[in-house]
């Protein structure tokens, strides 16, 4: 069966990586972002190299319409199979204009939206932190609660959170909201995974995309040997994600550093966690 992955956050940086990987094993795809234009060409460039099924839905997660459209989506059920069901569709952009077809189940989620703030907790207006924390946990909780009304009936499917190693650390309201969500997905692995569904919190360090320029961020202030490539931290993603582990942590240098956040002075990993992702 084909797979059907929803990613949020699609169109740049680890959410356009992991779209092209799964395109390149051959599964569906539904992403999501607010820029309608690097939406559709971000399908079309999928389309026309792996020829697999490509749907867009322009949206701003922080926005109720928004959410509630892709909440929608998630919640929507396979089409009927069977010799009533008629041919399958192929690869491509989808139905002519005033065509309705069911849409395919989501099988994977991949919670990636979100964004950081430069100053600390205190210097920020408290409306930029509230919406800070509504992407960053009340979304990808929203989006996964949504996942698993169609994934447990049919006792199948995989919730990707993109997290951060700055979950493991004392790193003001970015870093307690990846560990929230670290926390969530180590518990819903358990509760869920015995009927067939793995959740997975993928806790990436520094990566080479666009998040820190977005956020006003000084990539130069950061150690070369300390950034990592998209498609390395996608790759071991799906692979920790695929032999059912928790939580995935990219590469050996940031497995090392969080277990040395685990047993370090708090005060000493605050300071070298302050220009994190």
């Amino acid at each position: 069966m084909t797979q059907t992955v929803l990613i949020t956050g699609a169109t740049s940086g680890i959410g356009a990586e992991f779209a092209r990987q799964f395109a390149a094993r051959g599964c569906d795809l539904v992403l999501v972002a607010r820029n309608g234009d690097a939406l559709e060409g971000t399908a079309a460039a999928l389309r026309g190299q792996w020829g697999v099924g490509v749907e867009t839905i322009a949206a701003d997660l922080l926005d109720d319409d928004g959410l509630e459209r892709v909440l929608t989506r998630l919640r929507a059920e396979a089409p009927p199979t069977g010799p009533e069901a008629g041919p399958e569709p192929g690869p491509g952009p989808g139905p002519e204009a005033g065509e309705r077809t069911a849409p395919r189940a989501v099988t994977v989620l991949v919670n990636n939206a979100g964004y950081g703030l430069v100053k600390p907790f205190a210097d920020n207006p408290l409306e930029d932190e509230i919406r800070h924390l509504r992407i960053h946990v009340e979304v990808p909780l929203s989006l996964a609660h949504a996942a698993l009304q169609s994934m447990r009936p049919r006792r199948t499917g995989t919730i990707i959170n993109v997290a951060s190693v700055a979950g493991f650390t004392p790193r003001g309201t970015y870093g307690a909201a990846k560990a929230a969500v670290i926390s969530f997905s180590r518990w819903a692995n358990i509760t869920y995974g015995p009927e067939g569904i793995r959740v997975t919190a993928v806790c990436p360090g520094f990566v080479h995309t666009e998040f820190h320029q977005r956020m006003g961020a000084r990539k130069a202030d950061v150690p070369g040997p300390m950034w990592l490539d998209a498609g390395l931290v996608v790759r071991e993603a799906l692979r920790d994600t695929a032999a059912g582990k928790a939580v995935s942590i990219p590469s050996l240098r940031y497995k090392a550093l969080t277990a040395l956040a685990r047993v370090a002075p708090p005060s000493v990993v605050a300071r070298l966690a302050q220009r994190g992702r």
